[in-house]
């Protein structure tokens, strides 16, 4: 998604992390397959069916965000993407 396709959009560009990859999104709220699609399309290595989850802060443990999912991103977000074979 470049900077031009996210203006006009609802809500706020916000700086998030998909793999310790920078990428922009329209937030506050985004579904698990929406922060996937952005960051397929800002070019990170990552699938539509890979798993996603939001790192854990503050000592909070992370969690799993199903595509349905919807979260509140900030510019502290941070997520990872894993193919569903992965056993890491």
């Amino acid at each position: 998604m470049s900077t031009e396709s996210l203006q006009g959009q609802a809500g706020h560009q916000t700086e998030i992390h998909v793999n310790n990859k920078l990428v922009l999104v329209v937030g506050p709220r985004l579904s698990g397959l929406a922060i996937k699609e952005a960051a397929i399309g800002q070019n990170v290595a990552i699938q539509l069916d890979f798993l996603l989850s939001e790192d854990g802060q503050h000592g909070k443990p992370g969690q799993n965000i199903g595509d349905g999912d919807l979260v509140t991103v900030t510019k502290n977000s941070r997520f990872t993407a894993v193919a569903p074979d992965d056993n890491s």
